[in-house]
């Protein structure tokens, strides 16, 4: 049988395993929710003390959704590329694997952190309830899915690529093209310096950033009559990986006019729009979130900065924390409570603060502004801060959308975005630390060989390529469903929430690998397990990204 046919006949056969594949964690899916909606629901909804109650079964159920959503996407994946006649034997490994070792987590035990594992038990299902789902063939991939032989070709296959990105990644040629450009910038301008950036805390020099503006990063997704490239969402996850694959700093940069622009778009007014947009497409200015208290955290209901107004400005006081690039951005999306009195969200509004660029000499160089810094162990580049508040003014016309009490409702717009954007960001750490870990392991000789020839190295790389690609898959889909203007909280927060798990998991094998040496400032191993431990916690924390999930998957509207 000629090699091309025997290849179309296992892609087959792989497609259709993927199909089976889905059917049954769907089934699976189905059978959980029903047993954990009894458990947590009173009167039609949610009851909030049994929810919290029972975290360990409503956010267990959240991790098997995601789950049951990365194997939708493998399997798509694996479709589109049979019919496009692009999948190869790397693509074929990687789904097969993927496939094989999902199934075994989604019936043995996912894993939420290091320590906790979820099981269907947890969630209401017998021994005898998963064992009816299961068919034959099914019950075969996960015994033989992730095997050995899979996983030693698919680490000598990209022994091949010599860090090149592995696997075709679906995408049109446009996109290839963006991913590219951004690969060439991030191997010659970035990746020579990230580590020294990283040692000295050092920020990231401004002649990146003006490049990165000439390449269009700032506005990607900004309409062109602002100046923009009027891209969609899953170019600017093209770029985000890219760039955070290079240095997490330096693909984070784009995040914050990510942010302000879709703040500016979806609820500024004209004059607005046309006042800041093309400043931030160009990167004329640079932004800054300024959202987060010492004492709130996740919960914004219970923001107390207040904004006073007083004429033609408003006057703000309070305290925010883990406020990051402040002192060298232009402009704070500033959130503070307008009305004192009304308590929860309904007080909260949205201010365009401006302020003038600092320095580490001179920070804030605002009256009524001031910080401190709060020295970090990794995501460096940009800095965080402590900022107080007293009496800074804020013009009266920047009060977004020229709405009080609206900054919650406006906010809640950017979180599907952001949560896309930084699943990106978790995919770009989690390729690094593939780089780095398949790079040592190849020049890296033990008992005269090369330690990726020891299968315990091996199987490493090889789960770290097949999970890059699951969260890359997930991903680009919760980007397309947000590109085509369908609701996808539920879809960003389980990007989110894997593509997160996947970067730390990646990041602490690439140490692994690294041995000794990976606990040593001067590898790029250690600055990227650093790096990746910021993941699971920004953006809405693991826990809480489950909790939202949960909450959508049992009250029926998603």
């Amino acid at each position: 049988m000629p090699l091309a046919t025997a290849r179309q006949d296992d892609g087959d056969q792989i497609a259709v395993q993927a199909r089976q594949a889905v059917g049954v964690a769907e089934a699976l899916l189905a059978d959980a929710t029903i047993g954990v909606r009894k458990r947590v629901m009173a009167e039609g909804g949610p009851a909030g003390q049994l929810f919290d109650r029972e975290q360990r079964a409503t956010h267990g159920l959240a991790w098997l959704a995601t789950y049951v959503e990365a194997l939708r996407q493998l399997a798509s994946y694996a479709e589109r590329m049979q019919e496009a006649g692009t999948f190869g034997e790397v693509e074929e490994l990687i789904v097969a694997i993927g496939l094989g070792e999902y199934l075994a987590q989604i019936v043995g035990g996912i894993p939420m952190s290091q320590g906790e594992i979820v099981r269907l038990s947890d969630l209401g299902l017998s021994v005898s309830d998963v064992a009816a789902r299961l068919t034959p063939a099914v019950e075969a991939l996960i015994a033989d899915g992730n095997n050995a032989a899979r996983r030693a070709r698919l680490v000598a296959l990209l022994r091949e690529h010599h860090g090149a990105t592995f696997g075709n990644s679906g995408l049109d040629d446009t996109l290839e093209t963006i991913r590219e450009e951004m690969r060439k910038f991030a191997l010659s301008e970035v990746i020579p310096h990230a580590q020294g950036w990283h040692l000295e805390n050092e920020y990231i020099p401004l002649d990146i950033i003006s490049h990165m503006s000439e390449l269009g990063v700032f506005g990607l997704t900004i309409p062109e009559d602002f100046g923009g490239l009027a891209l969609g969402k899953e170019s600017m996850c093209v770029v985000s990986e890219e760039l955070s694959r290079g240095y997490i700093g330096v693909g984070s940069l784009g995040t914050r006019s990510e942010i302000a622009a879709e703040l500016i778009l979806g609820s500024g007014t004209e004059d607005q729009k046309r006042k800041w947009l093309p400043k931030l497409a160009s990167g004329e200015i640079l932004p800054t979130a300024v959202f987060t208290e010492p004492n709130t955290g996740s919960d914004l209901a219970s923001l107390k900065t207040r904004a006073v107004r007083e004429g033609d400005v408003y006057k703000v006081y309070g305290n925010k924390t883990w406020i990051t690039h402040p002192v060298r951005a232009d402009l704070m999306t500033l959130l503070v409570r307008t009305d004192p009195k009304e308590a929860g969200y309904r007080g909260l509004s949205m201010l365009l603060a401006e302020k003038p660029r600092g320095t580490d000499d001179n920070p804030f160089p605002a009256p009524g502004m001031s910080g401190t810094e709060i020295e970090v162990l990794g995501y460096r580049g940009m800095k965080e801060y402590e900022i107080a508040f007293d009496g800074f003014e804020v013009k009266a016309e920047n009060l977004l959308g020229g709405i009080e009490g609206a900054g919650f409702k406006q906010l809640m717009q950017t979180f599907e975005s952001a949560r896309i954007q930084t699943a990106a960001r978790a995919v770009g750490v989690a390729q690094a630390a593939l780089d780095q870990a398949l790079a040592y392991a190849q020049q890296r000789s033990q008992f005269a060989r090369a330690i990726v020839e020891f299968p315990r190295v091996a199987d490493k790389l090889a789960m770290m390529a097949v999970e890059v690609t699951i969260a890359r898959q997930l991903t680009y889909f919760a980007a397309r469903e947000k590109d085509s203007g369908r609701r996808c909280d539920l879809e960003a927060g389980m990007a989110k929430l894997l593509a997160a798990r996947v970067a730390w998991a990646a990041a602490d094998n690439a140490v692994q690998v690294h041995g000794g040496n990976g606990f040593a400032l001067e590898f790029p191993a250690s600055r990227i397990l650093c790096d990746a431990r910021i993941l699971n916690i920004f953006e809405g924390a693991a826990e809480i990204q489950a909790q939202v999930i949960a909450r959508r998957l049992l009250d029926g509207s998603n």
